[in-house]
């Protein structure tokens, strides 16, 4: 009888505000991307309340309700200053990059000679680390803004250069595309304009995209060491005068900043390919 008066005074709104909730999150894809940051700030903010210290210790971490306040705070003052050094830094060191990356990956992965010539001292310069090359960038460029920009250059070249090559070897490597195109008379030319350029473009995307994260990343490790503005410089003087919400709040307008460009980056490039859809299981 309990059982049977429980079933029957069960909250059948509560139920059914549940199936539409999930059926909202099953097909709206920016709803669920909202609930994912909702998510990820509410447990950060939680640790940070409960003073979580479990093999990671949350204590002395600034919660988003503090980083929010030091933004907020930030944004009041003179902020462009600090975004326009870092944004131009970040789109100079991008764009040389980019040239030089596809140019030179294109041409690596076309033609065996020029791959003997370029890519063997690229290779070796390839796994040197942003922030050895910039003793080196202050004694090569006359100004340290000249430097940050090459730094930034060097996180973003290599990604891309390597991304390019993969690319073009791997439509060489489909025999099928090749074969067709000479079938139909095509001559090296309209098979590398055609063929290679068009195979190879998703790989120079994901190229482009990895380089831009890799650029704000260098940009950063830049400014802390030469720069006078920007968001890394802003977050390393915060750290040495021991002020940490401004910290936190430098790290997430990186991430948001790098979001964005890398999200623009990546439509930029799918116009470029309108024959390239990709489905996911919802």
């Amino acid at each position: 009888m309990a059982v049977s008066v429980s079933r029957a005074y069960s909250p059948r709104w509560l139920t059914q505000l549940g199936n539409t909730l999930s059926n909202l999150l099953l097909a709206n894809r920016s709803l669920r991307r909202l609930l994912a940051m909702v998510l990820f700030f509410g447990i950060w903010q939680f640790l940070c309340v409960i003073n979580f210290n479990v093999f990671v210790d949350f204590q002395f971490v600034p919660s988003p309700a503090k980083a929010l306040a030091a933004t907020i705070k930030f944004m009041s003052g003179n902020p462009w200053v600090h975004f326009r050094s870092s944004i131009m830094r970040v789109f100079w060191g991008y764009g040389f990059a980019a040239i030089f990356g596809v140019f030179l990956g294109v041409l690596i992965g076309w033609c065996a000679v020029i791959e003997d010539f370029l890519l063997p001292p690229l290779e070796l310069l390839r796994p040197i680390p942003a922030v050895a090359w910039i003793p080196l960038a202050i004694l090569m460029f006359p100004t340290s803004e000249s430097g940050m920009i090459y730094i930034t250059f060097i996180g973003a070249f290599f990604p891309i250069l390597v991304s390019t090559i993969r690319g073009v070897e791997s439509t060489l490597n489909d025999m099928v595309l090749v074969r067709v195109g000479q079938c139909l008379g095509a001559k090296p030319w309209h098979i590398f304009k055609d063929i290679v350029v068009p195979g190879s473009l998703p790989s120079i995307a994901s190229g482009l995209t990895i380089g831009m994260g890799n650029a704000w990343f260098c940009l950063v490790t830049a400014e802390i060491l030469a720069g006078r503005y920007g968001i890394g410089y802003l977050t390393w003087e915060s750290y040495v005068t021991s002020n940490y919400p401004p910290i936190v709040m430098g790290m997430l307008l990186i991430g948001l900043l790098g979001a964005f460009s890398s999200w623009a980056v990546s439509k930029g490039m799918e116009a470029l390919m309108p024959w390239r859809v990709i489905k996911k299981q919802s």
